[in-house]
């Protein structure tokens, strides 16, 4: 097809999307001129943007027509692209093509938007590609669109983004007709994205409604940074795609007037076309209308648009006033920058009747370090951007939440008032409270302690944690106490907006009764909770299993210690719960807690097995006695018998049982998975890991431990992938070094191997002699002659047998077939706490070809009591 009849049909295309559907066949009569072709391509290019009432939306601009003739070979469900999984094709443009697909590392889905094979080779093309995603991923905003990654894959580039679920704002004029305060909601989002844009000293040259997201729950994205231009300074990147003066980019009906003459932009000209689109929201028709390109163009230099309070006359006069230096044809008489124009429309915001509806406006001025929150589970497709780059996102989706998905709580330790009147019990112990009972409540899941205790002993910004703890929400409290008396101040805050949903005030009550008093803030934090997300929620009871205040406060800090799995930490631990138990003997939960601080305590060397063990088992019997459906109970029996007892299929069935019982208890999801890791049962595993990661992501040793299943799995390079993401986490913990060297060097990696178990070495301390002679062994013989060295360390501190297995697994990656089989048979004698992992240990592949080994599993198994 010609060129000149290419551009006629996007001319059409722009023209008739400004005319109600209803209008569209009579305008095409018009204008058409008989020509059944012309009609045909715009009849399919309206295909993609009204289908049948959906939410799919694909924006007119640049070389959309290039959708109908794209020829590219489809990727297939279930095929792998680098660590993702396509799921389904969601859409295709000139540029390419955009997937649904499912990220295998972190087990979420994402738009993968990827360049078309056949322009590859045109260098301009693809750097406004590449451009797209770099100026996006420069900007950190909950208003703008996430990009996860950037990669190239069989020789061409692709884009990773979140999903969005929404529709565009071009659906939502079609739908509804706006209030002037949603009108505003939305225009102040954009402005604060816009915002952020600028100040990285980008402008994005296509703000228009097909651009512009609404989610479910109002919070606005702008998308299609394709043809952003860079204003690069000294500490900037220069832009992959200079514009040349006389080039005009941008879609016609939103151009500023210096954009459509090809003229030097600024940031100016995106305040131009914010205020297009809000004179648009405000008076559903353009200001500048034409029924071509050119026309609308005319428009834009030489028109000015009619007054709102003619068109509606429910448009205070200062929006008037605001559109109409938004809309000053000489950008010098415009709004210097966003910021001004944000500060006029904000106290307009606040005069409308429906402020409360608001939750996601942003100030402009401050800069948010922003992670992705999910209020929702993002799950709708997210279509193609056909911008300059002609290639564009789908959005679809109901406008409601999906079934099962729950938001997320952090709940902070509650902070004294007064310093000098602080009292674990009320920080520690409300937020336990408050814990328990948000966690009743239908469609919530609130982080456990675990997760959130570290917050007690530093001031904390509630915002920053919530992002931190990658949660919905995050309820912060303070207490005063005076003359026998607390009162309690609770804020529910908005992660993704900054704003704080609700305030509750607590009467003052009475300090006499902790107990009473906790249940009471938790309840009735829990109802305030209930009625503002309109759901319900169950009556459970206090879970503190005791009523003795002291008891109580010693088993806090008791779990504290257990849960940082030092020996030091789990020996103070079991000397707390002998306390608490001598105040309260029928205290079911400190006994499962001794059980459990006498398992760490030998399983992190501080005692041996066969000691500990004797003393964790009249523990949990004594807890079941008091308390036959106490999960933590049911769970440290699984550690009993899986790890102790070799008793594999009871110790899974407690485990099972105590999820049963808790299914927000990330930890017992985690113990799990390590049981059937050793099993090898690696997709049970790594489910159970990525549940316990999913429940509370910011503990380090969840995400550990998930990496560790990966490996377990043979699935090298995702646990490699993993670990470094853990390591950013928290850079000084060993474990994550031991198990890296492990990956690299079943892959053959050498060099990598070396270098990880260096760093391995220097965070257990290991001194500067010992590592410089691994260097000097190193390079003069090599890898496997550092291994060797290593092993024969570990050998020579086994005085007591507890090393037997980890020298039994080395002396197997060393080559030593049959130094590793003495070492498992001396495990196995020794009742070895890892020796579980026979079956799925991924350092003992080397052996499994050996029927001594599978002599070795009966032998466990037999062993069982």
């Amino acid at each position: 097809m010609k060129p000149d009849k290419w551009e006629r049909i996007k001319d059409l295309y722009e023209a008739v999307l400004m005319h109600p559907l209803g209008e569209r066949p009579n305008f095409l009569d018009e204008n058409c001129d008989g020509d059944e072709q012309v009609r045909r391509e715009v009849e399919s290019l309206l295909s993609f943007s009204d289908d049948a009432g959906s939410f799919l939306e694909k924006p007119a601009v640049g070389e959309v027509a290039e959708v109908i003739v794209s020829k590219n070979e489809k990727l297939a469900a279930g095929q792998r692209l680098s660590h993702y999984e396509i799921l389904s094709p969601i859409g295709e443009g000139g540029m390419g093509e955009v997937y649904l697909a499912r990220d295998v590392n972190l087990n979420r889905k994402v738009a993968l938007k990827l360049l078309a094979a056949h322009i590859t080779e045109d260098k301009n093309r693809v750097n406004r590609f590449r451009q797209e995603a770099f100026a996006t991923s420069a900007l950190n905003h909950p208003n703008i669109i996430t990009i996860y990654e950037i990669g190239e894959w069989q020789g061409g580039d692709f884009i990773s983004t979140e999903f969005i679920e929404g529709i565009t704002l071009r659906t939502l004029l079609r739908k509804k007709k706006l209030g002037i305060g949603e009108v505003l909601d939305i225009i102040l989002q954009i402005a604060s994205a816009l915002a952020a844009a600028h100040g990285a000293g980008i402008v994005h040259r296509d703000i228009k409604p097909e651009n512009i997201i609404i989610r479910p729950d109002g919070l606005v994205k702008v998308l299609d940074f394709g043809i952003a231009k860079f204003r690069p300074s000294k500490d900037r990147h220069k832009a992959f795609v200079e514009t040349e003066i006389g080039e005009v980019i941008g879609t016609a009906a939103y151009m500023s007037p210096e954009q459509a003459r090809g003229l030097e932009i600024d940031a100016r000209t995106d305040i131009w076309s914010l205020g297009v689109i809000l004179y648009e929201m405000i008076a559903r028709k353009l200001p500048f209308q034409g029924e071509t390109k050119s026309d609308r163009i005319a428009a834009i230099l030489e028109r000015g648009p009619a007054p709102l309070r003619e068109i509606n006359r429910k448009a205070p006069p200062q929006l008037q006033q605001i559109v109409d230096q938004a809309l000053a044809k000489d950008k010098k008489q415009r709004y210097a920058n966003i910021d001004e124009m944000a500060e006029d429309l904000r106290p307009l915001r606040e005069t409308t009747s429906d402020k409360s509806h608001a939750p996601f406006i942003l100030s402009t001025r401050k800069r948010f370090a922003f992670q992705p929150s999910y209020l929702f589970t993002v799950f709708a497709l997210i279509g193609l951007l056909v911008g300059a780059i002609a290639l564009s996102y789908y959005f679809s989706g109901s406008g409601k939440t999906a079934v099962g998905d729950k938001k997320s709580v952090a709940v902070l330790p509650v902070k004294p008032i007064n310093t000098a009147s602080r009292d674990e019990i009320y920080e520690i112990g409300i937020a336990n409270s408050l814990i328990h009972r948000i966690s009743a409540i239908k469609g919530f899941v609130a982080r456990p302690l675990s997760a959130t205790r570290k917050y007690a002993d530093f001031e904390q910004d509630p915002i920053a944690a919530g992002r931190e703890q990658q949660t919905d929400y995050v309820l912060a409290s303070n207490y005063q106490l005076a003359g026998g008396k607390i009162r309690i101040t609770s804020q529910l805050f908005n992660v993704a907006s900054g704003q704080i949903e609700e305030t509750y005030k607590s009467a003052e009550k009475d300090t006499s009764n902790v107990f009473t008093l906790q249940d009471a803030i938790a309840d009735e934090v829990g109802k305030l909770l209930q009625v503002r997300f309109a759901t319900v929620s169950s009556s459970p009871a206090a879970e503190r299993g005791t009523s003795n205040e002291e008891a109580y406060r010693l088993y806090l800090q008791a779990m504290y210690l257990v849960d940082k799995e030092k020996p030091s930490d789990s020996k103070r631990a079991i000397e707390l719960l002998d306390e608490a138990l001598i105040l309260d003997p029928n205290y079911a939960k400190a006994w499962a807690g001794k059980a459990r601080a006498h398992c760490h305590f030998a399983h992190t060397g501080g005692g041996s097995p066969d000691a500990e063990f004797a003393k964790a088992k009249p523990a949990i019997e004594r807890a079941f006695a008091l308390d036959n459906n106490l999960a933590e109970a049911h769970a440290v029996l699984g550690i009993i018998k899986t790890d102790y007892d070799w008793n594999f299929a009871e110790g899974e069935k407690q485990f099972r049982q105590a999820i049963d019982v808790a299914p927000n208890s990330d930890i017992f999801y985690r113990w799990l998975a390590n049981r059937l890791s050793g099993q090898g049962r690696f997709d049970e595993a790594i489910t159970m890991a990525k549940t316990a990661v999913d429940i509370n992501p910011n503990y380090v040793v969840h995400q550990f431990h998930y990496g560790r299943t990966l490996y377990f799995a043979r699935r090298y390079d995702d646990a490699i992938t993993q670990l470094e993401r853990v390591a950013e986490m928290d850079s000084a913990q060993p474990s994550i070094y031991n198990i890296r060297w492990r990956c690299f060097h079943k892959k053959g990696d050498y060099v990598r191997a070396y270098e990880s178990f260096i760093k391995f070495q220097q965070l257990i301390g290991t001194k500067d002699d010992a590592l410089k002679n691994y260097e000097t062994l190193y390079a003069r013989n090599g890898w496997q002659s550092v291994l060797l060295k290593y092993l024969e360390t570990v050998k020579a501190s086994n005085a007591t047998g507890s090393a037997a297995y980890t020298i039994a697994a080395l002396s197997a990656l060393a080559g030593g077939r049959e130094q590793s089989f003495h070492y498992l048979d001396e495990a196995v004698k020794n009742r070895s706490l890892e020796i579980y992992n026979i079956k799925g240990d991924p350092s003992l592949d080397s052996l499994r070809d050996d029927p001594r080994l599978d002599e070795l599993v009966r032998r466990v198994e037999s062993k069982q009591n």
